[in-house]
This record gives C-alpha cells, structure tokens and sequence, in this order.
C-alpha cells in the first residue's frame, strides 16, 4: 500500500504537467482564434463606415434627383398651360384669317359704284394734295419775305439804339418792332420825344421801301390808373400814343395814310407781370406791325404764281 500510494504521489506532478501543456496549447489557440476574429471585425467596421458614406452620398443624389423631379414637373406643368393659351390664339387666328379671307371675298363682288366712288375719293385726295403744296409754297415765300424785312429792319436801328428799347421778332406772318415808352414819349404823355423821331424815321424808310406792305401801331400801357385832363383812362392813353405814331409816319415822312392802322391795347396783353417795377416799364411798349395786305396774301394762293 505504501509503495501504491508513492507511486500515486510521483504520477500527480506528471498529470499537471500534462494538464498545463494542454491548457497552454488551448489557450494560444484561443489568442489566435480571438485575435482573427477581432480583425475580421475591425474589417466589418471598415466596410459599414464605407457603406455608411456611400447610403449617405446616394440619399443627397437621391433628394437632388427629387428636387429636379419636381422642377421638371413644375415646368411641365408651366409648358402644358402655355401650350393651351398657344392653342387658343392659334384658334383665334384661324377665325381672324377666315373673316379676312370673307372680307376679301365681299371686295372683289365691288361694285361698278363702288369703284368709282374710289376713284372720285382719290381725285379729291389729289386736289387736296396740290393745295397743300400751294399752302406750303405760299407760307415759304411769306417767310422769306418776313426774314428779309426783319433782317433790313435790324440793320437800320443797329446803331445808337440800346437792345433793351427796341426789339424786332417775326410772328408767324407779320414782322413787328417792339419800342419802349420812355424812348418814344414824355413820362404819362403821348407826346413823342425827339429820339423818337430819328427812329421812327429809320422804321419809315423801310416802309415806304415796301408799298406792298401795310403798318399797324398799337399802343400798351401797364396798370396804373392814369386819368386827367387829357385822358380818360389807360385805354384813352394807349390810342392816342399810336395815333402819335402813325401822325409823325404820315406827316413827317409822307407814309401814305391808307397803310396806316392806329389801335390801342390799353392795359391787357401783357409781357410781363405788372407787380414789379421792371415788369411795368416791359409792358409800357409801342408795337409797329408790317404786315401784307389781304389782296397780297390772296395773291400768294394764287395756283398761276406758285413756283414751279
């Protein structure tokens, strides 16, 4: 029995040698076995991310496809409703087209009436033509004539007569001389000073150079009330300072009387506004109008002395 149980004893190291071996060998398996199955992980992982970002980049493709989608839908949408207003002004043209093709119809069954009322409307439009050709040579020679009237007008008074005391304008058909008051007459007089005479006899040799011509003076005060001895109003006033004028043209410088029209405009038809001093002595003023006589402006319709 003892020698049994020695026997036992020395077996027992070799049993946990044994067993030490075993278990050593198991558990460098089991390192080997965990460490391939971490790596199959960390691999899995890597390849979750990757999908991860590839689901992530398919659902912007995805959302942007949408929203193209719906732009397209929109335009669709859009175009449909253009094609529809496009279809019914095309219909609205095939109806235009047709009542014109009718309207042709009914002008070619004109009748012989018809035609001729055409005929006399264009003969008519053609006479029309012709006296507005007339009209436009007659306004031409007028405004030649004013011009050259003007123009001789303006080189008589050029010297030793201030701009502010004579003015000279053509107005449509007439030329006209615009004279201040305090050059032609003594301060509420109708009495002409003798500067007025030099140039009134200036204005009179162009007149008597014109015989064709007649000469109208009308006379303009401002506001102020004026009445004395003499003068009733500013209308009295007015007429007899053109009466003024048109004596001195007929008597000192022979100006046939025939041509001659004293007017006065009193106080109206104004230049200026008669509330400040300046615009009172612009509006005390002596017009001289030259303008052709009716016969000659007839004359100038006359169709057989119209330019060719």
């Amino acid at each position: 029995m003892k020698l049994k149980h020695q026997s036992n004893v020395h077996l027992l190291p070799m049993l946990a040698a044994c067993l030490l071996i075993i278990f050593s060998f198991g558990s460098c398996a089991s390192k080997k076995k965990l460490a391939a199955m971490q790596e199959q992980l960390d691999l899995a992982n890597s390849d979750l991310g990757k999908s991860g970002q590839k689901i992530s980049e398919l659902s912007r493709k995805l959302s942007a496809c949408e929203q193209e989608k719906s732009k397209l839908a929109a335009e669709l949408k859009s175009n449909e409703k253009i094609l529809d207003v496009r279809k019914e002004q095309i219909t609205d043209l095939k109806q235009q087209s047709q009542q014109q093709i009718d309207q042709l119809g009914d002008l070619t069954v004109l009748s012989k009436s018809a035609n001729d009322n055409i005929k006399e409307t264009l003969d008519q439009l053609s006479r029309k033509d012709e006296y507005i050709h007339l009209l436009q040579n007659a306004k031409s020679r007028a405004d030649s004539m004013n011009l050259a009237l003007a123009v001789n007008l303006k080189s008589v008074l050029k010297d030793g007569i201030a701009d502010q005391d004579v003015e000279i304008k053509v107005d449509k058909t007439v030329v006209f001389v615009n004279l201040s008051d305090k050059m032609l007459f003594e301060s509420g007089s109708y009495n002409i000073t003798s500067r007025a005479n030099e140039v009134l006899g200036k204005i009179a040799t162009i007149i008597e150079s014109r015989p064709d011509l007649e000469v109208m003076v009308e006379g303009y005060t401002d506001n102020v009330p004026i009445k004395n001895s003499c003068m009733t109003d500013n209308w009295d006033l007015s007429v007899k300072r053109s009466a003024s004028v048109v004596r001195v043209l007929q008597e000192d410088y022979k100006i046939d009387p025939n041509r001659l029209i004293a007017a006065g405009r009193g106080q109206y038809n104004t230049l200026a506004s008669n509330d400040t001093y300046a615009g009172r002595a612009t509006n005390r003023r002596t017009r001289i109008i030259i303008l052709p006589k009716l016969d000659q402006f007839y004359d100038l319709l006359d169709p057989d002395k119209v330019p060719k």
